[in-house]
Formats: C-alpha cells, sequence, structure tokens
C-alpha cells in the first residue's frame, strides 16, 4: 500500500497545541468582545448622565438655558473636547442638531420639555448613539455621543484582542515543541530498539518510562525481546535435539553401506544387514515426515478430509500392526475397544497418523516385558482415544508440557530414552486441526497416558473432498 506523507509526532502535537491555542482564544476573544461592549456602553451611558446631571444643576443654578452664560459655553466646549455633543431642546424640537435631531426625535423630546428625564440608546444612520436628556428652565438639553468614543471603544478591544491571539499562538508553539519533543523521545528510543531486534539484537530493552500509553510500547516491546530470545533457544534446542536424533540412523546407515561397500559382510549376513538398513532408514522417513508436517501443520495446504469413519475398526487394523511391532520387541500389547461400531466424522489419515505418532512415542520408552495399551471410550458428542505404556510415566509437571517440542528431551536428555518430542508435538496440532485436543496424564499401567478427544461431528472442520483446511 502507498503511503501517504508522514509527520512526526512533535510536529503534530505542535499543530495540535496551535488549533487549541487559537481556538480557546478567538472563543475567549468573541465572549470578552461582546462583555466589553456590553460593559463599554453601560459605562459610558452613566458617565454621560453624571454629565447631564451636571450640566443641569448649573442651568438651574442660574436660571438660563443651554447657550447662557460664558460658564455654561465653556462646560459645552469641554464636552465636545470629550466627544459629547449638547443639543439645546425647545418645544419645536432639537435646535441645529443637524444629523443628530432624528436621534433626538427618537429620544422623546416631549418627555424632556414634560420635566422628565430621559436615557437611551439609539440607532440611526447605521451609528449607535447614546443619549442623555434633561429638563433645563429654558426648555431642555440633550448630552449626544456615539458608543466608538468611549473610554472602551472597540477599537482598543480589538487590539488588545489580536495581541492575546498573536501571544497565545507563539505560546502553543513553544509548549508544542517542547512537550512534542519530551513524548517523541521515549518513542524515539523504542522505534531504535525496534529496529535493532529486526537486525537480530536480543539483548535490547527500553526503559519504561514517560505516560502511561508510551510505557506501555515500552514494555511491550521488551517482552517481545523476551519471547524473541525464548522462542529463538527454543528452535536451536529443538534442533540439536533434532540432529542427534537424525544423527544415530545416519550413523547407522553410513556404517552398514561401508561395509557392505566394502565387501566386509558375510554372505549369510546380508539380509540382517538390509533389514537393518531397511529399519533405520523407514525411522529417518518417519522423523522427516513428522518434521514436514509439523512444518506444514498451520499452512493453508496442509489437507484435511472429512468424513465418516468407523473409529473402532480404524483402531482395530492400527492394533494388529502395532501388536506385531510389540512382539518383536518383547513388549505387552492390549486392547481394549468397544464391540460395535464408533461411527466419528474425522479424517481417517490423520486420525491414524496420530495413533501411530502416539504408539510409536510409547513403543520407544517402554521397556521389555511392559505393556502398552490402545483403548477407545465412545460418547454421544466425544469419542476419545488412548494409548497407555508402562514405561517410566510423567509427573504432574511434565504433562504440562509434554506436547511442547523437546521439552521432555531437555528434561530427560541423558536420563532416560526420550524422542525430540516432534511426534508428540504433532499429535497435538493433528488433534487441533481436526477440531479436539490432546492431554497427558498417568495411566494405570504405571506409565503415561495420552489422550486424544475429538468431537463426533467433525467440529465444522470441513467436508468430504473439502480439499486443503482453510
Amino acid at each position: 500500500m502507498r503511503r501517504g506523507p508522514r509527520t512526526s509526532l512533535a510536529g503534530r502535537i505542535t499543530a495540535a497545541c496551535l488549533l487549541v491555542a487559537v481556538v480557546a482564544v478567538g472563543a475567549a476573544g468573541l465572549v470578552a468582545v461582546r462583555l466589553v461592549a456590553v460593559t463599554a456602553r453601560t459605562v459610558t451611558q452613566n458617565v454621560l448622565a453624571q454629565q447631564a446631571d451636571v450640566v443641569a444643576a448649573q442651568l438651574a443654578e442660574t436660571g438660563g438655558g443651554i447657550r447662557g452664560g460664558a460658564g455654561i459655553r465653556r462646560v459645552v466646549d469641554v464636552l465636545a473636547g470629550q466627544g459629547v455633543t449638547v443639543v439645546p431642546v425647545t418645544a419645536r424640537g432639537a435646535r441645529n442638531a443637524g444629523v443628530l435631531a432624528p436621534v433626538l426625535e427618537q429620544a422623546a423630546v416631549t418627555r424632556v420639555l414634560g420635566g422628565e428625564p430621559v436615557s437611551a440608546q439609539v440607532t440611526s444612520g447605521g451609528v449607535r448613539y447614546l443619549v442623555e436628556a434633561r429638563p433645563a428652565p429654558a426648555g431642555g438639553f440633550a448630552l449626544v455621543r456615539t458608543t466608538d468614543t468611549g473610554p472602551l471603544g472597540s477599537g482598543l478591544v480589538r487590539r488588545n484582542l489580536s495581541v492575546a491571539l498573536l501571544a497565545g499562538v507563539a505560546v502553543a508553539v513553544v509548549v508544542g515543541l517542547v512537550v512534542g519533543q519530551l513524548l517523541a523521545r521515549p518513542l524515539r528510543r523504542t522505534a531504535t530498539a525496534a529496529r535493532l531486534l529486526r537486525s537480530g539484537r536480543r539483548d535490547v530493552r527500553v526503559p519504561v518510562a514517560g505516560p502511561t500509553e508510551v510505557s506501555d510500547v515500552a514494555g511491550a516491546v521488551n517482552e517481545l525481546a523476551d519471547a524473541l530470545a525464548r522462542s529463538e533457544e527454543r528452535q536451536r534446542r529443538f534442533l540439536l535435539s533434532v540432529s542427534h536424533e537424525l544423527r544415530t540412523p545416519l550413523t547407522a546407515v553410513k556404517g552398514y553401506a561401508e561395509a557392505l561397500a566394502d565387501d566386509m559382510v558375510p554372505a549369510g549376513a546380508v539380509a540382517p544387514t538390509g533389514q537393518v538398513l531397511l529399519a533405520e532408514s523407514g525411522r529417518l522417513e518417519r522423523l522427516v515426515n513428522d518434521l514436514l508436517d509439523l512444518a506444514r501443520l498451520g499452512a493453508q495446504d496442509f489437507r484435511i478430509d472429512m468424513t465418516d469413519v468407523d473409529v473402532n475398526e480404524l483402531m482395530r487394523q492400527a492394533a494388529t500392526v502395532w501388536a506385531d511391532r510389540c512382539a518383536r520387541e518383547d513388549v505387552l500389547f492390549g486392547a481394549e475397544l468397544p464391540s460395535l461400531p464408533v461411527i466419528s466424522r474425522t479424517d481417517p489419515t490423520r486420525l491414524r497418523q496420530i495413533i501411530d505418532g502416539l504408539a510409536e512415542n510409547a513403543l520407544r520408552v517402554t521397556p521389555s516385558g511392559q505393556p502398552i495399551v490402545f483403548a477407545l471410550w465412545p460418547a454421544p458428542d466425544v469419542i476419545t482415544v488412548q494409548v497407555r505404556d508402562g514405561g517410566p510415566g510423567l509427573t504432574d509437571d511434565d504433562c504440562a508440557v509434554a506436547f511442547d517440542r523437546s521439552a521432555l528431551y531437555e528434561r530427560y536428555r541423558g536420563v532416560r530414552k526420550v524422542g525430540t518430542g516432534v511426534g508428540l508435538a504433532l499429535v497435538a496440532g493433528l488433534a487441533r486441526r481436526l477440531g479436539g485436543r490432546a492431554e497427558a496424564g498417568r495411566a494405570p499401567e504405571g506409565g503415561a497416558c495420552f489422550s486424544v478427544h475429538l468431537p463426533r461431528d467433525g467440529g465444522g472442520q470441513g467436508r468430504p473432498g473439502s480439499g486443503p483446511l482453510t
């Protein structure tokens, strides 16, 4: 799959912090502008009302109008310097108001002339005005100013908001870079360790530190390194055990073949020598086939052909073959089989492979004079195939790892006869592919008891002629 352009974690964190800062400052700015605008109008209106009250008090003292003495004119000039327009109000309306006349008309001039103060906010020509009108001895007056000229004008607010936004962006960039670098540092260490693991190093470990998610990743990489080391060590031990198992028959075949080639075998010993060569080559063939089947067990081309099988008859046929082999090894053989057919849906070839694998393992460890027993236990939903022996037996710990490759070989190598574990591992894998399970225990004959439990309906593993199991 084609990958798109990649960005670093630090870059993404910086971008996220920047986005959060812009959104937060923007949202706060919108709220602040609204609050400041309302507050500005309220404060300006209150100041304008106080100024109107002062002017009204002076007019009441002098008894004149807004165009009266020099003192009033000075007040008017001072107010004009503050952006406040003073408009006389008479019975004819707002005199000389110019563009402000519509505003004063809307401010209810008649109420002012009736002796009632007026406080209003009106809009005229797209401009919002604040109006404070008061009655006077010679009519009345009104103080008018726009909202933009107040002490908390929107221009100042916009400038302050812009400065805050720029400051927030700058802080977000710095914080994002710092936080991104801090968070990315343990991840970069973990990535470096993963590359070293890929190159073959198994002594690499990552410090488990940082946030929970990052430390979880580091811990997972460390666990992976431990698992790889254990797996490779098991593989190494398994290869050593297999090579040892192969070397024994190969040595015998090579030795007898050299004797035959050098004409050192008497005429009367050729047939026995051939039998030894045949037996050892058969042993090699079985081991190689087991290894191949074990390697292919999880592959899609491993064939499972499910059909209705009389397992009782299959066990009897296998018992005939293994009774002869046990007799040649001076091992007692017995069979505990029901008298009626036991029909089950399974793969007869793979089931026979399971039985032969268990019997081969039992014959390897059973001494002369001790028994090997085949048993079949049918139940309504499950059948149980057993192979028991009178060998040295297994402990509880042995039973737990009996089907692990080379586990028993490592425990008892040089102590007693033991195989590589390929056969038992293959038995467990085949049992799983047939929808069942294998287990190890102790036999009443004193040795080991290996049981394979298989569903009578096949466990949904396939159909006749289904070919490879996928």
